[in-house]
């Protein structure tokens, strides 16, 4: 178990709600607020759109984040308390997760380099249905898929896109990416499929010029893109902080049955 002392410097980011300002405004006087760089632990006071935001933020810090729910979709978050807050982040445990790498070349030959934490998803630009060819480690495993488009998730992004587009919810720790398809027209049957998080996703768009294909990267866009590669990136290691018994795996095993 990780000692309080770890955790006295604490650094407080909050989202622009009124909640979640009221909540920063009280947790800084009772606990004072350092800066991020010098902090044991950043707690992050809002939705999941914050968490999401905290974590691209201190990607490579190595600083674990901690939630607080203040805001409107709170899944990543723990449970909202003012007491005894240095207690709970001694008494939390610790999930570790890789982002994704998203490498999208553009019909300019332009390169786009982004990092997600959730997912990389494709959509068609237009009213046009994107053309795609889906390969695996280097190897063609489907000659065209049309689509609105098509994504790639991580464990901890499973429950959240990917599980609108009717995708499979991994367990946090499961070794898998999620590769899924969004309102596939043909082969209409194809779900999808679960990848080792080895491998090495290229999505190439036919017709492009005729049928634009954005590709997005958690909230980074590259528009007209004619390849996108996509690698989990495991020299990135971020460490997110939740409650006993609140843990991201039991809130993705909760997820499975409904509640």
């Amino acid at each position: 178990m990780t000692s309080p002392q770890q955790y006295e410097r604490i650094a407080f980011v909050a989202s622009a709600g009124a909640e979640a300002q009221q909540a920063l405004t009280t947790l800084t006087a009772m606990y004072g607020n350092h800066d991020p760089a010098s902090a044991d632990v950043v707690v992050a006071l809002g939705g999941d759109g914050l968490m999401l935001q905290t974590l691209h933020r201190h990607m490579r810090s190595g600083t674990p984040i901690y939630g607080m729910h203040r805001g409107t979709v709170g899944f990543l978050m723990n449970e909202y308390s003012t007491h005894d807050l240095h207690s709970r982040l001694a008494s939390a445990r610790e999930s570790v997760i890789h982002p994704l790498l998203m490498r999208a070349t553009d019909i300019h030959d332009k390169v786009h380099l982004h990092h997600a934490i959730n997912e990389v998803a494709l959509f068609r630009q237009t009213h046009q249905a994107a053309r795609l060819r889906i390969l695996i480690d280097e190897h063609e495993r489907m000659g065209e898929l049309i689509a609105d488009g098509i994504l790639v998730a991580t464990p901890a992004g499973s429950t959240a896109y990917n599980l609108s587009a009717q995708g499979p919810i991994l367990p946090i720790n499961a070794a898998l990416l999620a590769l899924t398809p969004i309102s596939a027209f043909r082969p209409r049957r194809w779900r999808g499929a679960l990848l080792p998080n080895t491998a090495f996703v290229v999505i190439e768009v036919l017709e492009g010029e005729k049928r634009p294909v954005a590709a997005v990267a958690d909230h980074d866009e590259a528009r007209d893109v004619r390849r996108v590669e996509v690698l989990s990136d495991k020299t990135i290691s971020m460490r997110m902080l939740f409650d006993p018994g609140h843990s991201l795996e039991e809130r993705i095993l909760r997820e499975q049955f409904g509640y």
